[in-house]
C-alpha cells in the first residue's frame, strides 16, 4: 500500500489504534500507519531475507493488516507487535532463503546481505571472523527461537511485545530467548560480546526492562 500524495498529516498524539479505528470508515487513514512503520519494518526484513524480498514482504504485511484491521484489538495503542507478527509469518514462508544465506555466510564469510549481519567491529574480532560462527549459530536455531531472538535483537521489541506478535506466553518468550542466547554465546567461543560486532552486542546483552524502555 502506497501512501496517497498530499494526505493531511496526523498528529503524533494519535496512536496506532486510533488510526486503525479511523481507517474502518476512511481507508486512506491506514496510509499513515504505513508511513509510521514501513521503513523500520523494511530494515528488519532486509536483515532477515535481503533486499530482494523485503519490498514484497512489507507490502504483503500491510495488505494483510489492512484486510484484518476491523479485527484489531484497539486496547493495544501500538501496532508494531501486530505488524511484526504478520511479517514473521510471511518470513517463515521463505525459511529456505534465510537458511541458505546463513549457510553461505557461515561457510565463506561473504554473502550479498552480509552487511546486514555484521557492519562495525570493536576490539579484536574482525567482521568476517565473527560472521561465520554467528551465522552458523543462527542457522542452527529453531524457527521459533530465531523469531524471538531477532524480534528482540533487531526489531527492539520487548518481551511482552514479542509475546503479542507471536501469540505466545511471555514465559515462552523468555525460555526461547534464553536458549537462543546460550547458543549464540557458545558461537563466540568465550569472547566477550562487548568486543564483537554490533549484532552480537544487540543479541546477547540483556534486554532493557519495561521501565527503562519506556522511561
Amino acid at each position: 500500500m502506497i501512501a496517497p500524495i498530499g494526505k493531511s498529516p496526523i498528529p503524533a498524539a494519535v496512536d496506532d489504534a486510533e488510526l486503525i479505528a479511523r481507517s474502518t470508515a476512511d481507508p486512506e487513514q491506514f496510509a499513515h500507519l504505513y508511513d509510521r512503520h514501513a521503513p523500520e519494518l523494511h530494515r528488519y526484513v532486509v536483515r532477515r531475507l535481503g533486499d530482494g524480498l523485503a519490498d514484497d514482504i512489507v507490502g504483503e504485511t500491510f495488505l494483510i493488516a489492512f484486510r484484518r484491521r476491523a479485527d484489531y484489538d484497539t486496547a493495544r495503542p501500538q501496532a508494531r507487535p501486530w505488524l511484526y507478527g504478520i511479517a514473521a509469518n510471511l518470513i517463515s514462508r521463505h525459511r529456505r532463503t534465510e537458511l541458505r544465506a546463513y549457510r553461505a555466510l557461515a561457510r565463506t564469510g561473504v554473502d550479498p546481505v552480509a552487511e546486514s549481519y555484521a557492519e562495525a567491529v570493536e576490539g579484536q574480532i574482525s567482521a568476517r571472523a565473527a560472521r561465520g560462527p554467528l551465522a552458523a549459530a543462527l542457522r542452527g536455531l529453531s524457527d521459533a527461537d530465531r523469531h524471538v531472538l531477532l524480534l528482540v535483537a533487531w526489531a527492539d521489541l520487548s518481551y511482552d511485545e514479542v509475546a503479542a506478535a507471536l501469540g505466545i506466553p511471555v514465559g515462552t518468550v523468555r525460555s526461547r530467548l534464553h536458549r537462543a542466547r546460550k547458543k549464540m554465546r557458545a558461537a563466540l567461543g568465550g569472547v566477550n560480546p562487548a568486543d564483537a560486532v554490533d549484532f552480537v552486542d544487540l543479541a546477547l546483552t540483556p534486554a532493557p526492562t519495561e521501565e527503562h524502555r519506556h522511561g
